[in-house]
């Protein structure tokens, strides 16, 4: 059973950074392909980001594309997401998820989820 554990979300004010990180336990990390979905309060869970099993492919939304990156360490059984130049419109709720479909951005692909983890930019 694959879990997910999302850390450091938290306040922060706008033009400012922040790094998400994901802890995934299971012995088949490489397998999946990881991605970062965030709602925001009143509005549907979006894709944000996502990476290939041995972190060659990577794909953005265009709403963040240039400001956050995202990488993983199979060493650690670890998915970050860094984030800078952050606006108030990017705060929301962020999850980590995988899955084994790559090149999707749809939710409904991703078998696994963590809890969630609050990133609030003030303006």
């Amino acid at each position: 059973q694959v879990q997910l554990v999302e850390s450091g979300g938290g306040l922060v004010q706008a033009g400012g950074s922040l790094t998400l990180s994901c802890a995934v336990s299971g012995r088949t990390f490489r397998n999946y392909v990881m991605a970062w979905f965030r709602q925001a309060p009143g509005k549907e869970r979006e894709f944000v980001s996502r990476i290939s099993g041995r972190g060659i492919s990577t794909a953005y939304a265009d709403s963040v594309k240039d400001r956050f990156t995202i990488s993983r360490t199979i060493a650690g059984n670890t998915v970050s997401l860094q984030m800078s130049s952050l606006k108030p419109e990017d705060t929301a709720v962020y999850y980590c998820a995988a899955g084994v479909t790559l090149g999707t951005t749809n939710e409904r692909a991703y078998d696994h989820w963590g809890q969630g983890t609050q990133v609030t930019v003030s303006s």
